[in-house]
């Protein structure tokens, strides 16, 4: 879980807007790796993304960008009817504020993960998919996201860098399909055991008890949750726990490779 094809927790921030505050970003920001930093459509203005910037910063976070559907009243979470130039313009227009706002402060912009319904549109629609990778493929930037989907496809036929995550702290129902239910905080218990699960068995269980397989590089949590600060802590710990155990395994006698382990891999 900490070889070189994991990359860490991905977390969103920079989601607040003027006085209106989304999450805890200071809170969050010591228990992950990547920052997907709001670009000041569905969250986010000028003075948050810059603060933001310097919080993932101090923090020596890896920044990505976190664009959404021009649905600022919505907070990106309503489905549209978009054209694929119109997609791509809108991702151009946010993802390139954002750099601006990185490299100003020295830094390089690594990544793009979508934010709100996009992020399932887009894993589901060849068009949008492709709407995508136009404007991400110019600016060199990997791509996050849900594996098995029609987006990582054309990610990978375009040689984009593409890093699949696991919601932690997201359901799944019985197809498979992700549960959006932000309205009470997270059982933290049913958290660590989750990851755990992923980590060694490569599998989740729906809301129905059926198993699931999963393949990541990256662990996703959600700013906006009540509890966020705490679930991102509690991810820490387990992957802390189950790297020390893995580590511990490597020194045994007779080890002679990498572990195996399927859900990370």
């Amino acid at each position: 879980m900490t070889g070189r094809d994991f990359y860490g927790v991905n977390c969103d921030m920079g989601e607040s807007f003027g006085i209106f505050r989304t999450g805890d970003d200071e809170k969050i920001a010591p228990h992950i790796q990547l920052a997907n930093i709001a670009c000041g459509v569905h969250g986010g203005d000028p003075m948050t993304i810059g603060k933001t910037v310097k919080l993932a910063l101090h923090h020596r976070l890896k920044i990505g960008a976190h664009p959404s559907l021009p649905d600022h009243a919505g907070f990106g979470r309503r489905e549209m009817k978009i054209g694929r130039e119109d997609l791509r313009d809108n991702l151009i227009h946010q993802i390139g504020g954002l750099k601006g706002f990185v490299e100003i402060e020295g830094a390089v912009l690594g990544h793009v993960k979508l934010h709100g319904v996009i992020y399932s549109m887009s894993g589901r629609d060849e068009v949008l998919a492709a709407a995508v990778c136009d404007a991400v493929q110019p600016f060199g930037l990997a791509l996050i996201g849900q594996a098995g989907t029609l987006l990582e496809d054309e990610a990978r036929a375009r040689g984009i860098a593409f890093i699949p995550e696991f919601f932690v702290d997201l359901p799944i129902d019985d197809e498979g399909r992700l549960i959006v239910a932000k309205d009470r905080p997270v059982d933290l218990n049913w958290i660590a055991r989750r990851l755990r699960l992923a980590l060694r068995e490569g599998w989740a269980a729906s809301v129905g008890g059926k198993t699931f397989p999963v393949r990541f590089q990256s662990i996703g949590i959600h700013l906006d949750m009540p509890n966020a600060a705490e679930v991102a802590r509690t991810v820490a710990e387990v992957l802390a726990a189950e790297s020390a155990a893995e580590s511990a395994a490597k020194s045994g006698a007779g080890w002679d490779g990498p572990a195996r382990t399927s859900g990370h891999r």
